[in-house]
């Protein structure tokens, strides 16, 4: 029997919605098992065929949009207009691998001389995938659509808060025709996983989530000699420079800061102004801040949901009490409501220096941490002053120079000029430092795990 440990909470209103009851060693076994067994047949399923289930796994996204829209606002609390946008992209993902898939892995002729010479991409077997609770449907679909596309088969390890959505993911690959055992969502605790990297016949395993869980993996898959894809934490800088368009700035950052209610971690999450026009982009983020509504998620007109759960609302509250305490000054927000659920205010925290959690730590949830700099060299330094590396953001009305800054000075793998950090069907997504290694997305996520394979054939 299941403790009370393992109670699932709707974030937004503090109600039980059950308990998670974890599979015993021997389900596990079995799922593994007809993962392993089903992986002979589907790898030899044509791109053609393959594609046709994906495209309509894509169509059955579509058609549930609003129930897994809603599924999604009462497990995690995701606004439900974001719900159906999350979903909208999920549905894209598996259109873009129908479509690209094969001629992504297609052989490249490498040397045509004496002796010819192939690149050739083929699957690995069982991949593990353990996923967060964030992005319950992007973070799965992302990873999935890409790896069964390759001809891999593929296992869910969920988080415990999300097994409604675990399962009707199960449930849309099922109901696409996928044959039994490509993909397999395991109702396992996280204690469990260990046992499962360690199994022979998973080959590789990816995992979405904090950087301490990704180092716990990365050790165990190590010792397992198993390929790894690691997309971790972030602290993103936000860039505004003095020759930005500062309303579009202000607009950009409080958008990106509330994605998700602040739970991405992609999320911008400090705003590194030049000094000449910090007060009139700290003006503007405080009355943009002010303005969201926060609410039920299932009300269209909520812009920020609760937390995922009380723990984190608490953990995120600690930090911005602790920095305050250092110095920073608190503009807007910081009050935990007297209300149910795992809310937390639109808060911004201003003078924001190194030593303080909201300068040093990642603060996942709607909390932005504005620094003043000098000029644009003490901006990239104040940027790159950070354990993390996953996205950043430069806000000037000089195109050339934002990209030479982007491109040439910003340590991270994804950094974008007056825009958003975003992830993309068809953009590389990752990484690095602390963040993780590895990418996602595009024409190189469907490269991670497969056998990149030499042929070389003699002319004689």
């Amino acid at each position: 029997m299941a403790s009370d440990k393992n109670a699932r909470i709707n974030p937004s209103n503090g109600k039980r919605l059950g308990k998670i009851e974890f599979w015993s060693s021997e389900r596990i076994d079995q799922t593994v098992r007809l993962a392993d067994s089903s992986f002979a047949e589907w790898r030899s399923v044509t791109f053609e065929r393959r594609a046709e289930r994906m495209n309509l796994a894509a169509d059955l996204l579509t058609e549930r949009s609003e129930e897994l829209a809603v599924m999604m606002a009462e497990e995690m609390g995701k606004p439900v207009t974001q719900g159906r946008a999350e979903v909208k992209k999920c549905a894209s993902v598996c259109r873009y691998y129908a479509e690209k898939a094969e001629a992504q892995l297609s052989d490249e002729l490498l040397v045509d001389g004496d002796q010819r010479s192939w690149l050739c991409y083929r699957p690995l077997g069982v991949i593990l995938a353990v996923m967060p609770w964030n992005f319950p449907l992007w973070q799965v679909f992302r990873f999935a659509a890409p790896t069964l596309m390759a001809g891999n088969v593929a296992l869910l390890k969920h988080a415990s808060n999300v097994p409604r959505c675990a399962q009707a993911i199960d449930d849309i690959f099922c109901d696409a025709r996928f044959p039994r055992g490509v993909f397999q969502s395991m109702f396992i605790s996280s204690d469990q996983v260990a046992d499962v990297i360690a199994d022979v016949r998973v080959k590789a395993v990816t995992l979405t989530g904090s950087t301490p869980a990704g180092k716990a993996v990365a050790e165990l898959a190590g010792e397992h000699l198993k390929k790894t894809v690691l997309e971790l934490g972030g602290s993103d800088p936000f860039i505004v420079l003095e020759d930005a368009d500062v309303e579009l700035a202000a607009e950009t950052a409080v958008k990106s800061r509330l994605v998700n209610s602040g739970q991405s971690c992609i999320a911008a999450k400090r705003f590194i102004v030049v000094e000449s026009v910090v007060a009139e982009f700290t003006a503007l983020v405080v009355g943009l801040m002010t303005r969201q509504v926060m609410g039920d998620p299932l009300d269209i007109k909520t812009d920020v949901g609760p937390m995922a759960r009380l723990d984190l609302r608490d953990e995120l509250h600690d930090q911005v009490m602790r920095s305050v305490k250092a110095g920073a000054e608190l503009l807007v927000g910081g009050e935990v409501p007297d209300q149910p659920g795992a809310f937390y205010p639109p808060t911004v925290l201003t003078n924001v220096s190194s030593g303080m959690p909201a300068y040093d730590e990642e603060l996942f949830g709607p909390v932005a941490s504005i620094i003043e700099v000098t000029d644009e060299k003490h901006a990239i330094h104040v940027a790159n002053d950070t354990p993390f590396g996953l996205g950043a953001a430069i806000f000037t009305r000089n195109e050339k120079r934002g990209r030479e800054i982007a491109r040439n000075h910003l340590n991270a793998g994804t950094c974008v000029v007056n825009t958003m950090v975003a992830s993309d069907p068809e953009l590389p997504f990752g990484g690095i430092k602390q963040s993780g290694y590895g990418r996602e997305l595009g024409p190189l996520g469907i490269k991670e795990f497969v056998n990149a394979k030499t042929v070389t054939v003699g002319r004689g």
